[in-house]
């Protein structure tokens, strides 16, 4: 197994590098966030907009680049979407994806 990509800053130009080195699919949707995010702050004269871009975006940067959390979320996603939400293994897939987000987050915050 090759060496973890380093965990980048909390910049928008850092976490792009990083995203484009462990998953690049995502730029797209990566940019489309940011532009949303940007034309919100200044809309509204405000910066939570961009800090909550930046938080969301580090926490997927770290799945993405740390294979132990993107295989959890991808089982778990994948059990989420092909199970009836009555069925108790959904409800365990999704608190698996929270659990994964929320470790993403502790480790970027």
């Amino acid at each position: 197994m090759g060496a973890l990509v380093p965990r980048p800053e909390r910049t928008p130009e850092a976490l792009r590098i990083a995203l484009a080195r462990v998953a690049p699919h995502r730029l797209g949707e990566m940019e489309q966030q940011k532009n949303e995010a940007f034309a919100l702050a200044a809309e509204h004269d405000d910066l939570g907009p961009i800090r909550q871009w930046l938080t969301i975006w580090a926490a997927e940067v770290e799945v993405e680049r740390r294979p132990d959390l993107a295989a959890r979320r991808r089982d778990a996603g994948r059990a989420a979407h092909t199970l009836g939400k009555d069925d108790p293994a959904w409800r365990a897939a999704m608190d698996e994806i929270l659990t994964v987000m929320n470790e993403a987050r502790a480790a970027t915050a």
